[in-house]
């Protein structure tokens, strides 16, 4: 299984320009240190006394934040070479970061967290754009595919270190993702001095460029993924709440927990994607929208351990299928000239699911009890089912292949 494992990664990823490589070794470094979203709400509830519904509220205000974040950092990429942007948000979130471990006040937490998001969601549809201009048209979705897993290489280490350190210090947590991020950043001017320009820019003469608003397709799927997102950010909100209060967990298992999820899709995404290239992109996408909100679903229904890992391995399974492929077909539907405004409203749907996500999920937590969030999960799983396959009659049979271009 180990040698199946490299030799596909080997085959992914071989031919790819080193422009990519650097990007993803910047993203590594970043994402090493994500440790203060995965534990904020249990640190406002457990330190600074947080009601549920308050730690939702600052979540939703992050969520808000990334909202500009998100448009105004897809739009500078369109203007400005992308990796400028990387560098101011990078920079920016990294003091931001250590900024907040120092405040008490809900009203400061409060700015200093939207503060933060503006700046550093700006870097998701900045690399985005950043990766398109480094990679061929027939190398992208593998160098997305790349990203994704210095992202989830990343992750594996950031949240499992971070809930080892929060039960020592919750202080540590803000001082090592801001130090990551300022490590990041100067990663991003040293990997790149002497690199030369960038390998394959793109030219709005060769393409014109396309309004995403006038793109119902993709409308249609920014509002399914913004859906889909209402689930997927649970993760931040109410998932560490079920996990402490129902499976009795510490913030070190629960870290555990989440380094289950990038593990598991670092070892198994490329093989997973690979053996379903011959499918419908939307349609796959649509199972595992399906599965995702399925393993949150059935959280309500066991108690130990060992049941909170095969929920995590559920929607781990679910995730693969969706947002492995779901940035290819967007890149795919931009054209060359407007990878930008495409990643960015792509990123906003995300941004607008984060304000909602938390506001939502620990208001029924809290008020409806948990049962009746995890259940309703489950039910938008369904309509994500239908509204993929809706999609997919709507824009035709294209073969996950095609979307999954290799040289």
């Amino acid at each position: 299984m180990i040698g199946r494992v490299v030799a596909a990664y080997r085959r992914a990823f071989a031919g790819l320009p080193p422009q990519v490589w650097l990007l993803a070794f910047v993203t590594l470094v970043n994402r090493s240190g994500t440790m203060v979203l995965p534990f904020l709400v249990l640190y406002l509830t457990k330190t600074l006394g947080f009601s549920a519904a308050g730690a939702g509220g600052i979540l939703g205000l992050y969520g808000l934040g990334a909202l500009a974040g998100s448009y105004s950092g897809g739009w500078l990429a369109d203007k400005v070479p992308p990796r400028r942007v990387l560098f101011l948000s990078l920079s920016l979130s990294g003091v931001a970061f250590i900024v907040l471990g120092f405040l008490r006040s809900p009203l400061s937490i409060g700015g200093a967290v939207l503060g933060l998001s503006v700046v550093a969601e700006a870097f998701r549809p900045a690399m985005a754009t950043a990766l398109v201009e480094c990679s061929a048209p027939g190398q992208r979705a593998r160098a997305f595919a790349l990203s994704r897993l210095a992202v989830n290489l990343g992750m594996s280490v950031g949240p499992a270190t971070g809930g080892f350190l929060a039960l020592h210090s919750y202080f540590s947590l803000f001082v090592v993702d801001g130090a990551t991020a300022l490590l990041a950043a100067a990663s991003l001017v040293l990997v790149f001095r002497g690199a030369g320009a960038t390998t394959f820019p793109r030219s709005a003469a060769a393409a014109p460029v396309r309004s995403p608003w006038a793109d119902r397709p993709f409308l249609l799927l920014t509002l399914l993924m913004t859906l889909y997102g209402l689930v997927f950010f649970q993760l931040l909100g109410a998932f560490p709440l079920t996990l402490r209060d129902r499976f009795h967990l510490a913030e070190n298992w629960i870290g555990v927990s989440l380094a289950v999820n990038t593990v598991v899709i670092c070892l198994f995404e490329m093989l997973i994607v690979h053996s379903l290239r011959r499918a419908n992109p939307y349609r796959v996408i649509g199972v595992g929208s399906l599965l995702m909100c399925l393993g949150f679903a059935i959280l309500p229904l066991g108690h130990s351990r060992l049941y909170v890992l095969l929920t995590v391995l559920i929607w781990t399974i679910g995730e693969m299928l969706s947002l492995s492929i779901v940035a290819g077909v967007v890149a795919d539907r931009a054209g060359e000239a407007s990878q930008g405004r495409y990643m960015g409203i792509f990123s906003l749907s995300f941004s607008l699911a984060f304000v909602l996500a938390p506001l939502a999920g620990t208001w029924i937590y809290q008020s409806l009890g948990p049962e009746a969030l995890w259940y309703g999960c489950g039910a938008l799983g369904i309509l994500l089912w239908g509204g993929f396959a809706a999609l997919s009659s709507l824009v035709g049979r294209t073969p996950l292949s095609q979307v999954l271009a290799t040289d």
